[in-house]
């Protein structure tokens, strides 16, 4: 088994904090053996991660969170950027034209982009995977309905930490079922729904100066964007 962190955020993002090398380090010390840093509609940390990944021992995924018309979709596997704004369904396909897995976050949580407010339950079905556990929760509702759709129609389930600051890497993995420490071994096998499942939730005081951070650097970006 593989324990492989499959949401990550970096600097990159608009409501990230920290360098690739940071969140490698992390990675390293919460004894990972694969990570994919899925930024908000930007690749370019997760390619460097990627180049990084083996000096810290790790698999280096390539993957971003792409804001689909209808909400968030973890592109994993991926090796351009995918646009976003496009439709949900228009999203997948291009995710699998690249020869990636789609994966759904958070799709239950409606103030988080999820993808459940705006699509019918037959186009979530379409995903390769399911995140079942967020650690970014707070009454753990949304999870348990993400996890009983996953489990009510034999899609496979992820976990994932959401992190946006390095000290949370590591707090919701998903265990593969391969010996094969490479990408598309580990990404067969979530597609396959060989994973189960690692989860501790993250500090609400964290969760809290997670979003107080991403409030701060979206005002900052609209302003920028104001006074140019």
């Amino acid at each position: 088994m593989l324990s492989v962190e499959l949401h990550v955020h970096s600097s990159l993002s608009y409501d990230g904090r920290d360098p690739v090398d940071d969140i490698l380090v992390r990675a390293r010390e919460a004894s990972l053996d694969a990570l994919a840093i899925t930024d908000h509609d930007e690749f370019d940390a997760s390619l460097e991660a990627v180049e990084k990944a083996s000096e810290y021992g790790l698999v280096g995924i390539p993957g971003m969170e792409v804001t689909s018309a209808a909400g968030h979709v973890l592109a994993l596997g991926i090796s351009e950027a995918i646009p976003k704004g496009l439709p949900f369904t228009e999203t997948l396909d291009r995710i699998h034209e690249q020869g990636g897995i789609a994966v759904v976050p958070h799709p239950f949580q409606e103030s988080r982009s999820g993808v459940m407010a705006e699509i019918s339950r037959v186009d979530l079905a379409r995903a390769d995977a399911i995140e079942v556990y967020n650690s970014r929760l707070l009454t753990g509702y949304a999870n348990r309905q993400a996890r009983r759709f996953a489990l009510e129609h034999g899609i496979p389930m992820t976990a994932g930490s959401d992190a946006h600051i390095a000290e949370m890497v590591g707090r919701a993995t998903t265990d593969v079922d391969t010996d094969e420490r490479s990408v598309e071994a580990i990404l067969s096998a979530i597609a396959d729904g060989r994973t189960s499942i690692e989860g501790r939730r993250t500090p609400w005081h964290i969760s809290f100066k997670q979003a107080a951070g991403g409030a701060k650097r979206r005002l900052r970006a609209r302003l920028s964007t104001l006074f140019e």
